[in-house]
């Protein structure tokens, strides 16, 4: 045996089809929020861009909730487009208001998703922060604006733990089944030094647990401890040596998915992905009886789950290739 494997384990809830679920936080989210939006869940997958620090989760989150306007000292201009330090780069527009009005409509989407989820995913990326030093706000993005205009500091444990405790008050206020799964990133921040990075991984590590310890509705997924234990060998990383690849998030998925589907949902899961392959498919010739044949029998199977899985646009897509 030349692995530590992190044991099994069962989650407090389990999660299926018809649940509603919303990841948001660093890459995490995006990795395990794309791997069930392809496998048919109904998921908002960081609608406001990747994030990475916890403050920075939970503001936007209040931000959704309260359908906020983004202020005005937090847009910033750069190559002809605005940005908010409050959100990732990819949230931006050619004019404030055209930025306030995209920013309107996340939040009425994201009100509408907390209000009735059963599932938020949430994953840490770094306890590191920066902070104008003419406003002391705190940022999630500094959207390459000079460094010196910045104060660097470290998340203090206290901080964060009130943090979330306001914003699960106030996501409960509107929707009290909710259900909060926390996570760690793995993937390294090497900007800040591999020493540093360690404080911060650390720091959101012991947040994790002590909100585990605290609440009853809040797990915690070991998705960073898989990565540097388990998987403690970089044919599991990708070129860059940081971030997970293909085969690692495979095994995590595989790992996610023991910890938290109904074995209902894992066997959906498993015709889905036979299904998927089928839906590949590129015929040589498309009007061929075995070809017709075979789309025939792929949309039998595909009305034989859509009482659980949403595919009537598959169904759709191979009708129109009947003739």
């Amino acid at each position: 045996m030349f692995r530590t494997p992190i044991a099994p384990f069962n989650s407090r809830f389990k999660i299926n089809h018809k649940n509603s679920l919303l990841a948001i936080g660093s890459c995490f989210s995006e990795t395990i929020g794309s791997r069930l939006k392809n496998n048919k869940f109904d998921i908002a997958v960081n609608p406001y861009g990747t994030l990475f620090n916890p403050l920075s989760i939970f503001n936007v989150l209040e931000m959704g909730l309260t359908e906020s306007m983004l202020p005005e000292h937090t847009i910033v201009k750069q190559n002809d487009v605005f940005l908010s330090h409050s959100l990732h780069s990819s949230i931006k527009a050619e004019s404030v208001k055209a930025l306030q009005e995209q920013v309107q409509q996340t939040n009425a989407s994201v009100r509408a998703r907390l209000k009735t989820a059963d599932v938020l995913i949430l994953t840490l990326g770094s306890a590191w922060v920066y902070e104008m030093k003419t406003t002391d706000q705190l940022v999630a993005n500094c959207h390459k604006v000079p460094q010196k205009q910045f104060n660097k500091r470290l998340l203090n444990i206290e901080e964060v733990v009130a943090a979330f405790f306001d914003i699960k008050e106030q996501i409960e206020a509107v929707n009290p089944k909710i259900q909060f799964v926390f996570t760690v990133s793995p993937v390294r921040h090497t900007k800040d030094t591999l020493p540093l990075n360690a404080v911060s991984k650390s720091t959101l590590r012991l947040i994790c647990h002590y909100l585990e310890e605290m609440a009853e509705n809040v797990s915690y997924y070991p998705s960073f401890e898989i990565m540097m234990d388990d998987l403690r060998d970089y044919r599991f990383f990708e070129k860059d040596m940081i971030h997970p690849n293909e085969q690692a998030i495979d095994y995590i998925w595989e790992h996610f998915g023991n910890a938290f589907f109904t074995k209902q949902t894992q066997t959906l899961i498993k015709k889905w992905a036979k299904l998927q392959q089928a839906l590949s498919h590129r015929p040589f010739n498309p009007e061929s009886a075995s070809h017709q044949k075979f789309v025939q029998k792929t949309i039998q199977k595909l009305e034989a789950i859509s009482g659980n899985l949403p595919v009537s646009k598959e169904i759709e897509q191979l009708k129109q290739q009947l003739i």
